[in-house]
């Protein structure tokens, strides 16, 4: 199986965190827990589509997908061989580049259209004729520098929240995000809403959680000190709260083990 992560060029930085190519001849079915990271993705599939259970049925899914912020873990199954590459967008890069409401994607995987419309179907159509992985990310460069200038953008107190976020490592109040953003709590609430899909507190728990898998591959604190590193007031706290964004306790988990969800967290190529 292949994994690959590309880093988009500069000047597409600040709408796109960084292309994913996925890639597995094999057609077993294999299943793959998602968890939570803290971006939205456009996602397409030039190889054989997967299944999908957000909560408790399964489903296939179509070839090309929006995937809005997600507040806990869900599964997906091949259906075949793989082959996926997905755009990992800035958390409000969809409503400057769409003009969406973000809130309308949490906890959804939508069909490109029935949220894009026909916007992205000259990209989907060459993707289709493209046939190794620097031509789908031209492409992709391309389209995204077309739609960049094709929009009116600029920062908002949203982004600049979200920075702040990323930046202390979802390790900061409520409080200090509204004092040095310069709008209300229930300003920022709204414009979380909007641009991200969730509450600034519940989005800034997603980060400092996504932080355990960055510290994990640094070093072996044991889970007392990870808890302590980042950022969780006790080792029972640490544990509560991995169990709810993955649904397994730490000292279970694979950290090792070579799947989307590891590969997505650890931010490794």
């Amino acid at each position: 199986m292949i994994f690959k992560r590309i880093t988009p060029p500069a000047d597409l930085e600040k709408i796109i965190d960084c292309y994913w190519i996925i890639e597995n001849d094999d057609p077993t079915p294999y299943r793959q827990k998602i968890i939570p990271d803290g971006y939205c993705e456009i996602i397409f599939h030039y190889k054989d589509p997967y299944r999908i259970c957000l909560t408790n049925t399964w489903e296939q899914q179509s070839m090309h997908l929006v995937a809005g912020q997600i507040s806990r873990h869900f599964f997906l199954e091949n259906t075949g061989q793989s082959g996926i590459i997905g755009i990992k967008m800035k958390p409000a890069a969809l409503t400057h580049l769409f003009g969406l409401e973000m809130h309308a994607l949490t906890d959804k995987v939508v069909d490109v259209p029935v949220v894009l419309g026909k916007r992205l179907e000259g990209l989907e159509r060459d993707l289709r004729l493209t046939q190794d992985h620097t031509g789908y990310v031209n492409l992709l460069n391309d389209h995204f520098r077309k739609l960049l200038l094709a929009v009116d953008y600029k920062a908002s107190p949203a982004d600049r929240a979200i920075d702040l976020i990323f930046a202390h490592k979802g390790m900061i109040a409520v409080t200090d995000i509204v004092e040095r953003t310069g709008v209300g709590e229930r300003q920022l609430e709204r414009l979380f809403k909007k641009y991200v899909g969730l509450s600034p507190k519940f989005f800034a728990r997603i980060v400092r959680f996504s932080t355990i898998f960055q510290l994990i591959q640094q070093e072996d604190p044991g889970w007392a000190g990870l808890a302590y590193e980042s950022g969780y007031y006790d080792q029972s706290h640490f544990i509560r709260n991995f169990k709810a964004f993955t649904g397994e306790d730490p000292s279970r988990y694979g950290f090792d083990e070579k799947n989307m969800a590891n590969f997505f967290l650890k931010k490794k190529s």
